[in-house]
């Protein structure tokens, strides 16, 4: 085979192929290498400490977090206690205006049926003194002479009693 004959000419290339490969490796094993190393080697330290810095965080989140419920809780309930107060209290005061009106309206029942009942006394005390006056004038129309007063008021007495 003609190509493996120029053997002289590629041999000196071939050395030299192998001391460049050489010394690229041993440079890249010994120089290059470590640093890359120690560049992944830190980043990845960084990476866990951020991590275990958001795990601590998340934590501190989720402590803050339950406060809050905990805390929004109690409110609600003090809330709720202060409006069942409030609206107990209010209950009660409404509870005993209540009953000072109905007193109130208890007490104006009572001084109208003292004046009605006055007034209706009065209103028959009337009624028994024009009914008698209106009989005598009957009487005296009919008649044309003027009537016993007696019997006029037992008469108008009598249809009084019988009306009411």
């Amino acid at each position: 085979m003609p190509q493996f004959q120029q053997t002289a000419f590629f041999l000196p290339q071939i050395f030299w192929l192998v001391v460049t490969f050489i010394t690229l490796y041993f440079l890249m094993a010994k120089v290059a290498l470590p640093k890359i190393g120690a560049v992944l080697d830190e980043r990845q330290r960084k990476i866990d400490d951020n991590l275990d810095k958001a795990a601590q965080l998340k934590a501190e989140a989720e402590a803050a977090v339950a406060a809050y419920e905990k805390a929004l809780a109690e409110s609600r309930a003090h809330a709720h206690a202060v409006i069942k107060e409030a609206s107990e209290r209010l209950a009660k005061q409404a509870e005993d205006r209540t009953r000072e009106l109905n007193a109130k309206l208890n007490d104006q029942i009572k001084a109208g049926e003292t004046r009605i009942a006055a007034a209706k006394e009065k209103a028959m005390a009337s009624v028994r003194e024009v009914a008698t006056e209106i009989a005598g004038a009957a009487v005296s129309r009919l008649i044309g002479a003027s009537a016993d007063q007696g019997q006029i008021d037992v008469a108008v007495a009598a249809a009084l009693k019988e009306q009411g």
